[in-house]
């Protein structure tokens, strides 16, 4: 279960770990749709957004990185 304080949270801890390596999602945030539904539980979406090509490559990149860790 999410309530809207642990989604922003998770929206900023996404945020922040994606600037260290350099990506920026614009439209990253808490998906506002389902933190108002009465869904049971309680889903906290977040949104990722779309982002252009470099950006999704950065992102694939840092992925690769992180997993040959």
């Amino acid at each position: 279960m999410s309530d809207p304080y642990d989604t922003t949270l998770c929206v900023e801890e996404l945020r922040e770990a994606l600037d260290l390596h350099g990506i920026k999602l614009p439209s990253l945030g808490m998906d506002l749709v389902t933190q108002a539904g009465t869904y049971t539980p309680r889903v906290g979406l977040i949104t990722l957004g779309n982002c252009n090509v470099p950006t999704a490559r950065e992102l694939a990149a840092a992925l690769r990185k992180a997993a040959e860790r």
